[in-house]
């Protein structure tokens, strides 16, 4: 290769190295499956990727491609946009992991490929279009025919140096970028070395075409790297421009569980200061964590304990918490959750939760509405200022507007076959132990008695009861539980009459 660079027609297209198998992991499940801030690892790369909208966009897989398939596939229809497959039939290495995404191109596509990984969960689109603008800075008349991605790492035991002109000790900025040499292969002055390659980078296409054809396994791994596609371009006279981040954590990889709770952690912090500075108070960020998808409105305020998962969506002036975990929950404005474990549930406006609540899927609790201590609920509409206040289950119900519903009330929807719906009207007050026998329908305005057993519907303004007169049996306690404190007390009680 010589001569000057074809200039970029202005495209891009993003490789995403996703084939790797993980095995430090050590886990059945593929290490870019793995989450953290309610997203996989490939999940994150691919939305980082897509922030950058480029022509196209690929994932080459390997490793268990079948299923690593199927999760990138309902990736791409959340980010509504395409995401090619390419196959890496054998890990040969990184340079033949880009050999197989170019498969995944155009053959005539002359723009700029970028080539990252699926393990470096906090790679974002504003680091990527960085990465693009130094890769296509003209300097003395020519853009870059690669453009590599570097930190300067505190241990840099494992990782690649960047070897420049006049070796180490010089001005990162003053300096050329010569090649990289992986840990392994470095000799004792270039382990010394603490710039280290991030393992993303930018090329022309037309060198990385060209240059992937030269790679060799001649190295330690017997394996193809693309990193030698840096000395490959300054073999043939073609600039290697460096884009060196600040943030380590920014191009950080992830090869084991502890480092994929470093990164969770690193993450969740980012995104909890994110909201602080949109208007949430997040009283104790260190135990409150926030997935990505999440959105929090104006003044939310988050207790200590909290957790709020996948697409949980929590209006203005709500508060949530302490000690509450939720999965795909609206809260409405004004709302309070408090020590309450849900999912898959809606809390309309001004409503209450808890403590100690236990919302399942399919709960829709009304405006202003109520759901107590110690009350589950389940596919359960639960009207506008209906209150459920306290050891109750919910479950299959339709319940209407401003009702009461008694404590230690079981809406009874199972029968051992099938479940069974119960609805019950607006302005109703059932009484405390009741047994909602489903299919069941109770009529606006009904009163219950305190220990029913409903069994078939009661029409509107009604009163049901189903216990029968109280019969009280005098002296039984003496008689049948002689010398017992309760007997003795009944003696007591009896004798000061």
């Amino acid at each position: 290769m010589t001569g000057q660079p074809a200039q970029s027609n202005g495209e891009i297209a993003v490789i995403v190295l996703a084939a790797g198998a993980g095995t430090r992991m050590k886990s059945k499940t593929p290490k870019i499956l793995h989450e953290i801030g309610g997203r996989s690892l490939v999940g994150h790369a691919l939305h980082g990727a897509a922030a950058l909208n480029p022509d196209h966009l690929v994932a080459v897989v390997s490793h268990e491609r079948e299923r690593v398939i199927a999760a990138i596939d309902e990736i791409a229809d959340g980010l509504g946009r395409p995401v090619t497959i390419a196959v890496q039939d054998q890990p040969l290495g990184t340079g033949d992991a880009a050999r197989a995404g170019m498969t995944g191109l155009p053959d005539d596509f002359a723009g700029t490929v970028l080539v990252t990984v699926a393990d470096a969960p906090l790679l974002d689109g504003e680091t990527l279009s960085a990465l693009v603008a130094e890769h296509l800075r003209v300097d003395n008349g020519a853009a870059a025919a690669v453009t590599l991605t570097s930190f300067i790492a505190d241990d840099p035991t494992g990782y690649g140096r960047i070897v420049r002109a006049g070796g180490p000790g010089l001005d990162i900025a003053a300096s050329d970028v010569l090649a990289i040499t992986e840990h392994k292969d470095a000799t004792e002055s270039e382990r010394a070395i603490t710039e280290v390659n991030a393992g993303i980078y930018a090329f022309s296409a037309d060198m990385l075409r060209t240059g992937l054809a030269s790679l060799s396994t001649d190295n330690v791994q017997g394996e193809y790297y693309i990193t030698d596609l840096v000395g490959i371009a300054r073999d043939a006279g073609r600039p290697v421009h460096a884009l060196t981040v600040a943030d380590p954590n920014v191009v950080a990889g992830c090869n084991d569980r502890a480092q994929l709770a470093d990164l969770g952690a690193e993450l969740n912090r980012r995104i909890v200061r994110r909201h602080m500075l949109a208007g949430v108070t997040v009283v104790d960020p260190a135990t409150t964590w926030i997935d990505v998808d999440v959105q929090l409105g104006q003044d939310v305020r988050i207790e200590p304990g909290t957790q709020l998962h996948g697409r949980t969506v929590v209006a203005d002036d709500a508060v949530v918490g302490p000690d509450t975990s939720l999965t795909d929950v609206v809260i409405g404005e004004g709302a309070q959750v408090i020590r309450t474990h849900g999912g898959g549930a809606e809390i309309g406006a001004g409503a209450t939760v808890g403590p100690f609540a236990f919302l399942r899927p399919g709960t829709v609790l009304g405006e202003a509405g109520k759901i107590g201590t110690f009350v589950e609920t389940k596919n359960a509409q639960i009207g506008a200022g209906t209150k459920v206040p306290h050891l109750t289950y919910v479950g299959d119900a339709e319940i209407g507007e401003k009702t009461n519903i008694g404590a230690s009330s079981v809406f009874v929807n199972y029968d051992g076959v099938n479940k069974h719906k119960t609805v019950i009207g607006s302005h109703c007050r059932t009484g405390s132990d009741n047994m909602f026998v489903a299919p069941l329908t109770i009529g606006d305005g009904v009163y219950t008695g305190a220990g029913t057993v409903l069994r078939d519907d009661v029409p509107a303004g009604a009163l049901a009861v189903s216990a029968g007169p109280q019969r009280n049996i005098e002296g039984w306690v003496v008689a049948k539980r002689p010398g017992t404190p309760a007997a003795e007390a009944a003696r007591d009680a009896e004798q000061n009459k």
